[in-house]
């Protein structure tokens, strides 16, 4: 594993364990730490002061914005239909499939286990339930689990 050249890394990034992550072509903002066993590929922006837990997977397409919280094993998904080969039976080039772009707004929290999938926006000081399948939108403060991720409680409401 390796943190290649072309990574743009912010003041005060903390890095734990170097050796055991995988970073490439991807922007990492100031002061934000990320666990062991992390891959961030290319065209991922993650903002300033964000925790990235060990063992999480970020895509191409994913930004996440200041003062995100990923817990541990979070997957995030950037095509809907994945195929190992086109049509003709050929493996799939880039030419073959669409990124779909997924964005976390400042604030919120992703718990562990969570599954991000594609084309979804997270809203701000959202709450994400561990083991949680995003399938949709998530409202600014909602907290959502289970899978399909579904509303436990909005913003403001009383438990």
């Amino acid at each position: 594993m390796a943190i290649a050249a072309n990574t743009r890394l912010g003041q005060g990034v903390v890095i734990h364990q170097p050796d055991l992550v995988n970073l490439y072509g991807c922007a990492i903002g100031d002061g934000t730490r990320i666990g062991a066993f992390v891959e961030i590929q290319r065209g991922a922006v993650i903002g300033a002061r964000c925790k990235i837990s060990s063992h999480t997977f970020i895509c191409e397409g994913v930004t996440i914005e200041d003062e995100v919280f990923v817990g541990h094993g979070v997957m995030f998904i950037n095509d809907p239909q994945p195929r190992a080969t086109a049509e003709n039976g050929a493996l799939q080039t880039e030419a073959d499939w669409t990124c779909l772009p997924t964005l976390v707004k400042r604030g919120a929290s992703i718990g562990s286990g969570a599954v991000i999938l594609c084309n979804v926006t997270i809203g701000e000081r959202a709450l994400i339930g561990a083991g949680a399948v995003v399938t949709k939108d998530v409202a600014p403060g909602a907290i959502v689990a289970g899978v399909p991720a579904r509303l436990m409680r909005s913003k403001g409401a009383k438990t």
